[in-house]
């Protein structure tokens, strides 16, 4: 088959190859359609290659990101350029086409925002660009794949500024994420989060409508002990009280609810059971819960991981190394001056995706 041949059959239109490309299920598909081509392809000169083919500039696209995913923050910077509904706007325009910048402040205008061309290149395309999700030509602009895949992905949640902190560490992601398993108390966080941010970030997330929890501090459950109580003498309430106490606890509240009796009579009943050495109270700190919205957004942070490290194994392929082990960003653990003297350590919220997959 000729070069000109497979140029027109494959990448004839960069525009349609993306579109193509969106609605795979995944990079490796197009990209074994690229090496496919490549194979049969027979250019006449190493310099058409690099002046005409489409192929060939996708594949430096890859290049290009495989360098910038190299970097210690990566995933905060990706997250952060996305917590800006102007650039989400221009990611969707050039997604369809390409665009000047004289187009882009037009189609911009149109929307409600007024600013300079200086301004829409510093504050909204240089950010995108920075994190490969939009490349420049000719002075014009246009997505890479990895940035048109993203697109599709979060093209119906463009109020993620509403909810996560824009130019944040992402620990208010870390949390997210960490909830996505099970409800978590403070104390768990720690594990992801500096302990001095915990409640920071908490409070901005119950703001935000992302997480909810009880209004008391702390409940006080009540749990049967190991004791035997066949040979126990019970009252016929007393009873009622004990058997229905579960294996994992039951606060006051509930047990009277249960047992239908009233809560000053439920604590003396336990108090009973207590003296008995039946039952025992344990405080347990209360837990922070995913709302709907929270969801959402934890499973949209949860997808851009996951197309993170899919576009990460493919652009390895052509970088000539093995890819990256771990995504990394600051680590939860350490202090902002820490992190300075240090290129780079594996990023702790990110990594929790993995025990919820």
């Amino acid at each position: 088959m000729t070069y000109t041949k497979v140029h027109n059959m494959k990448t004839n239109n960069a525009p349609v190859t993306l579109q193509e490309a969106t609605e795979q299920t995944s990079f490796a598909h197009t990209i074994k359609e690229w090496e496919d081509a490549c194979k049969n392809c027979r250019p006449l000169t190493p310099l058409t290659c690099v002046t005409h083919c489409r192929i060939w500039k996708l594949k430096n696209e890859f290049r290009n990101l495989n360098e910038k995913m190299r970097s210690p923050d990566f995933m905060a910077k990706l997250l952060n350029t996305l917590k800006n509904k102007r650039r989400l706007r221009i990611l969707e325009k050039v997604s369809k086409g390409r665009y000047s910048i004289t187009r882009l402040q037009q189609e911009l205008r149109r929307l409600g925002y007024h600013h300079s061309k200086q301004t829409i290149t510093k504050e909204y395309i240089t950010p995108l660009i920075d994190v490969a999700l939009v490349q420049e030509d000719q002075g014009q602009y246009y997505t890479t794949l990895f940035g048109c895949r993203l697109n599709e992905l979060i093209k119906n949640f463009h109020d993620t500024r509403n909810i996560l902190p824009t130019h944040s560490e992402c620990y208010e992601e870390a949390a997210l994420i960490m909830l996505l398993d099970k409800p978590k108390n403070h104390e768990e966080l720690e594990g992801a989060i500096p302990s001095k941010s915990v409640s920071r970030v908490l409070n901005r997330l119950q703001r935000a409508g992302s997480i909810q929890t009880t209004k008391e501090n702390d409940y006080i459950f009540h749990f049967k002990t190991k004791r035997d109580s066949s040979n126990t003498k019970f009252s016929p309430t007393e009873r009622r009280v004990y058997e229905n106490i579960p294996m994992e606890g039951i606060s006051a509240c509930k047990l009277a609810e249960e047992t239908k009796i009233s809560l000053r009579r439920t604590y003396k009943y336990l108090r009973r059971l207590k003296g008995k050495k039946l039952v025992f109270a344990r405080k347990i700190p209360k837990s922070y819960s995913l709302t709907a919205e929270g969801l959402r957004t934890a499973l949209m942070l949860k997808e851009i991981r996951k197309l993170v490290m899919e576009a990460s194994a493919t652009a390895s392929q052509f970088s000539g190394n093995e890819g990256l082990q771990e995504l990394s960003m600051p680590d939860a653990y350490q202090t902002k001056s820490e992190r300075k003297n240090k290129k780079g350590v594996p990023l702790a919220p990110y990594n929790l995706l993995s025990e919820v997959e």
